[in-house]
């Protein structure tokens, strides 16, 4: 196995240990609409009460997760510092920022960091303590984010990346988005039958209960193999327990794995190993917890329920078919203005535009 992916996995671990939110079915955030007014004051993972006199301009991303997040709020041109590597070379311009980590992509370098001058510090969950600690004491603003163990949780934290980072703006679309995304596949899939699914992450790991992972097979329209046999966070899970449950589904992190990281045994006695019902995700938008997790939603239940999500995908275009025609009904004349609480060209024609091609599930990657 990947002696990187291994760090990956090991991280997922100790995320468990801060405590795991109820999952369930998507309820969106409390408020899709922040407010970006400085002072502000957020509290973070630890408790500690993170302040901010005045809007951003120099930010670093500890962890993958963080940038993706920052990229998606159309924060990326404040992001001075971030892992630069294989887990965030998928966003454009992710070479751009000074890269934080060393030979690992992983690992954080504290005196780099502090060297930037950031104005506040985006920290994982599972970040080093002691990091952490130096970087406070260096003067840093750190906020330490809060553990995502839900689709939920993920944008709570866009949300709050928007309040710190003062692109409300962009949280909001991206919140907006999100909800949307996931309303579409979760009426797409309702009703259907759910296959059970093993998420082979390798050594013997699966995700079980209380993870933002169990979230998005969930919400894809599928059981969660670890969650069924039992497993809470990130575990390892036996061959025979496996067997036992008969995955209809194994699906594991493309970009990690040649092949399935599971034993031929289980291939051969399983229905998804017999019917080779083997599927892979894109592994940055599975394992980081991002606005991204949308693209790894609609890659698995286009997988799972091919025929219900094509015809959401069908009734999407013709939705959008109608909002066209009524948009050019009810057109003003081209010499008025447009009315003040409409954001010119923006959301609704670009979602419009992208449906009508067939294109509404796909946001910029």
């Amino acid at each position: 196995m990947n002696r990187v992916f291994t760090v990956v996995v090991a991280l997922l671990v100790l995320t468990s240990t801060f405590g795991a939110g109820a999952v369930g079915a998507h309820g969106g955030v409390a408020s899709a609409q922040p407010t970006c007014e400085f002072p502000v004051s957020v509290t973070d993972a630890t408790g500690e009460e993170i302040s901010l006199d005045e809007e951003p301009e120099r930010v670093v991303a500890m962890q993958p997760s963080d940038a993706q997040t920052l990229w998606e709020i159309d924060a990326r041109e404040k992001v001075v510092g971030m892992p630069v590597g294989q887990y965030t070379e998928y966003l454009e311009g992710h070479d751009e920022p000074e890269d934080i980590t060393g030979d690992d992509d992983l690992t954080v370098n504290t005196e780099q960091v502090i060297e930037l001058e950031p104005d506040v510090v985006f920290a994982s969950a599972v970040a080093d303590e002691d990091q952490v600690e130096q970087l406070r004491d260096a003067g840093l603003t750190v906020y330490q984010v809060q553990d995502a163990t839900s689709i939920d949780d993920v944008e709570e934290n866009v949300e709050t990346f928007g309040q710190l980072t003062g692109e409300c703006e962009g949280a909001a679309e991206t919140l907006e988005w999100m909800d949307e995304e996931i309303g579409t596949i979760e009426e797409a899939v309702e009703g259907e039958d759910e296959p059970t699914v093993l998420f082979a992450m390798g050594d013997g790991f699966t995700t079980g209960e209380g993870t933002f992972i169990e979230d998005v097979i969930e919400t894809s329209g599928a059981e969660n193999l670890g969650t069924e046999a039992g497993i809470e966070f990130y575990g390892q899970i036996s061959e025979e327990v496996v067997i036992s449950e008969d995955p209809d589904w194994i699906v594991y992190p493309e970009g990690n794995f040649d092949e399935p990281p599971v034993s031929d045994q289980v291939l051969e006695s399983t229905t998804a190993g017999q019917e080779e019902q083997i599927a892979t995700v894109d592994a940055n938008q599975m394992n980081q917890p991002g606005p991204q997790v949308v693209y790894a939603i609609h890659d698995l239940a286009e997988t799972f329920h091919p025929d219900a999500y094509a015809a959401a995908q069908d009734d999407a275009a013709e939705e959008a078919d109608e909002m066209d025609e009524t948009e050019e009904t009810d057109e003003e004349p081209a010499d008025e203005p447009a009315e003040e609480d409409q954001p010119g060209f923006g959301v609704v024609a670009a979602l419009v535009a992208l449906a009508a091609a067939g294109l509404l599930f796909f946001r910029r990657r």
